[in-house]
């Protein structure tokens, strides 16, 4: 199997470049550092090609060892032919290696064993031969054997059925026949076990779809139906067409006195065994083509989320909202220093406002608070309304922003967060990490499980493993394109760097710690398990402001320093003279190749350069909306949550999400929401409904 060449058709690319992305994956480079560094080897593969292609490289390795085991495993069987070896060694995907294996994977004792155990192999073979004027009984009759408990004709036949329906079962070339006329004529088929139980799954109480029309967030809902043992689930194929197919194939002569045993072999095969088998491999692919889709929706909405701009230069309260054991709330200088923190009580049930905002003022005044960033949970809607009324009192231009606390606790209770803010409770450290996550999004929640941000559907449901990749890659990805302070980033944040595993990063925080600031990249190479691999996948991508090399604020690597310090004295020449650089030319002359030059070029022209700035800001606020406030007609402005696959969230400051349909997203069709929208995200809308009982906004993007 030619995997370079597979793999380049799939992706649109050119062999020579999935070839040379190969040899530098298997020299141990990462993906950020390739995409970035060495687009010249790669041919200019983006970050999204790069992983595709290593996703793929390690399926069909994986594909390729299978076969050899497979091959090995029927060679020591005796039972290997040119014929099998062939079709192994073409086979495309590991469901096609197993239905080849399948005859000679060991097995349980299964009906057709037993009848091999009792001697009626043979009569299995008379029967498929399909002889004209032969007596199948009077041929049984010669099988009877008390010893063998084969004790009549009838359970001489029946074990001799039982092993053609396991060879029928067995074959691979009908499995796929099966297999394709399932997927393209057969429905899924959902019930409720109790259709009388209130459930948000009633609307899949009598639902019948055919399987090549569903779509993810449906099977993914279906699957947790059935998990919760509200719904049963079954494939509904179309098995006359099915049996009508096995019988053309295998019934050569059906004047035989074989072919009514074969007919009941067929039969029993489908429904015994071939049927709850393709069953569950159909289920698995719809599963598997949900979880696909919905990972790919997660990592589109987290890019989006982590890459949201910092709101910089602010002294900013975080406030943690509850009923019972009052609001949390931490002040934070623009650097994300915590300087203090206080409990306070506005929301019911103590509800003491007037002592609430006597402690707020204080605070303000005192630190020179100018934005409020409000967690979004539990009594937000409240401590909403108290923030609004405390604005107009306070003589200060105070704003306040609601940020979505979703991972809050998960990170205030963690082992990080502890050692982060050993002194705090967890209130405080979510009230922390709340007013940090406006500051900077992308240092903030790198310390979250990605899982548990809140920009998915079904994650919890899904493969863990698999999820738990991608997202981290997401994550990876984000924090290279950004680059990392490497004199005030957090460990959290310095093991998502190219190259710097989590102990390196412990061990970066605390040789910073032991010797202060970094003045030079090059002083990496002093910090323990940092060698000179590590060091060329991470340099580029880590930062030192005000250090003595301007290079090293910049994303230009360390291996180009050399071209760089040329360059800038020609552009500096070109300034003078006022003469256009050519960039082919000045790639020759300084030998680099010209997409790095670009890069340079584009580094030089502004050092520090933050490509979070280019996005639109959160939205600022200094009032608020009741839902009772809003009515059908009504336009506003509100930032994307969160994007699924049937619409999108949107926060229009009223605490309750209102849901975009996708239908009422675009006035072209759409096949997705993320080709209209993405999170964070400023959209104009449009209120449809207010429903005030189930707290539901209709909500839609075109007039």
């Amino acid at each position: 199997m030619n995997i370079v060449k597979i793999i380049a058709d799939e992706l649109g690319v050119k062999e020579w470049q999935v070839e040379k992305t190969i040899e530098l994956i298997d020299d141990g480079n990462t993906i950020p550092f390739i995409s970035r560094y060495r687009k010249e080897v790669t041919g200019s593969l983006n970050d999204e090609q790069l992983r595709d292609l290593d996703e793929r490289l390690t399926y069909l390795r994986n594909l390729e060892e299978k076969k050899q085991q497979v091959l090995s495993s029927i060679e020591e069987q005796g039972a290997l032919t040119e014929e099998l070896k062939k079709a192994i060694e073409e086979a495309q995907t590991l469901v096609a290696v197993d239905d080849l294996y399948r005859p000679y994977r060991p097995k349980k004792r299964t009906r057709a064993i037993i009848a091999k155990e009792k001697g009626l192999e043979g009569l299995a073979n008379i029967i498929s031969l399909q002889q004209s004027g032969v007596s199948i009984v009077t041929e049984a009759e010669a099988f009877v054997d008390a010893e063998k408990e084969v004790n009549s004709v009838q359970e001489a036949i029946d074990g001799a059925k039982d092993i053609l329906a396991e060879h029928y079962a067995d074959e691979a070339e009908y499995r796929t026949v099966i297999r394709d006329l399932t997927r393209k004529k057969g429905d899924l088929s959902v019930k409720a076990k109790d259709p009388e139980t209130k459930s948000v799954y009633e609307m899949y109480y009598d639902f019948c779809m055919p399987i090549k029309k569903m779509v993810g967030y449906r099977v993914l809902a279906v699957n947790r139906g059935e998990a919760e043992k509200i719904l049963t689930v079954k494939v509904d194929s179309p098995e006359e067409e099915i049996i009508d197919y096995l019988t053309k194939r295998i019934i050569v002569h059906p004047e035989s006195d074989s072919a009514v045993y074969i007919d009941e072999a067929i039969r029993d095969s489908y429904d015994r065994l071939i049927a709850p088998s393709i069953e569950r491999e159909i289920r698995n692919e719809l599963t598997e083509m949900a979880e696909e889709g919905a990972i790919d929706v997660f990592g589109k909405n987290l890019h989006q989320l982590l890459m949201q701009p910092p709101v910089a230069g602010h002294v900013v309260l975080g406030w943690d909202p509850a009923f019972r054991t009052g609001c949390k709330l931490a002040v934070v200088d623009a650097t994300g220093k915590v300087l203090d923190t206080v409990v306070i009580y506005p929301t019911p049930p103590q509800s003491k406002v007037a002592e609430a905002k006597v402690t707020l003022k204080k605070l303000i005044k005192k630190y020179g608070v100018d934005l409020i960033s409000l967690g979004n949970g539990t009594a937000s809607r409240e401590s909403e309304q108290v923030i609004v009324s405390l604005i107009k009192e306070v003589d200060s231009d105070l704003k306040y922003v609601i940020v979505n606390e979703a991972g809050a606790s998960v990170y205030s209770a963690s082992k990080l967060a502890t050692e982060e803010f050993p002194n705090f409770d967890v209130g405080q450290r979510s009230a922390a990490s709340i007013a940090r996550r406006i500051q900077d999004p992308l240092a903030e929640l790198v310390k979250i499980d990605p899982k548990s941000i809140g920009v998915g559907q079904y994650q919890h449901d899904m493969n863990q493993k698999k999820l738990g990749t991608a997202l981290s890659g997401v994550v990876e990805d984000c924090v290279n394109s950004v680059g990392v302070d490497l004199n005030t980033a957090s460990a959290s944040l310095l093991e998502y760097v190219a190259g710097i595993s989590k102990p390196v990063a412990k061990n970066i925080v605390a040789y910073r710690e032991e010797n202060g600031s970094f003045e030079n990249r090059k002083e990496l190479l002093k910090v323990p398990k940092l060698g000179p691999k590590a060091f060329e996948q991470c340099a580029g991508f880590l930062r030192i402001r005000n250090g003595k090399e301007m290079l090293d604020n910049t994303g230009v690597h360390p291996e180009s320093y050399k071209a760089a310090k040329a360059l800038v004295k020609l552009m500096e020449e070109a300034k003078t003279t006022g003469k256009k650089l050519d960039v082919k030319a000045l790639s020759e002359e300084l030998s680099v190749g010209e997409p790095t030059l670009r890069d340079i070029i584009k580094e030089l022209e502004k050092p520090g350069r933050d490509p979070r700035a280019e996005l639109e800001a959160p939205v600022l606020k200094s009032d608020v909306l009741e839902l009772s406030d809003l009515a059908p007609g009504m336009k506003l402005k509100g930032t994307v949550r969160n994007v699924i696959d049937f619409g999108a969230f949107v926060d229009i400051g009223v605490h309750q999400d209102g849901l975009v349909h996708i239908s009422k997203m675009a006035h072209k069709y759409i096949k997705h929401p993320l080709e209209a929208v993405s999170v964070g995200d400023i959209v104009e809308v449009t209120v449809l409904s207010v429903d005030t009982e189930k707290n539901r906004i209709q909500l839609s993007m075109v007039d």
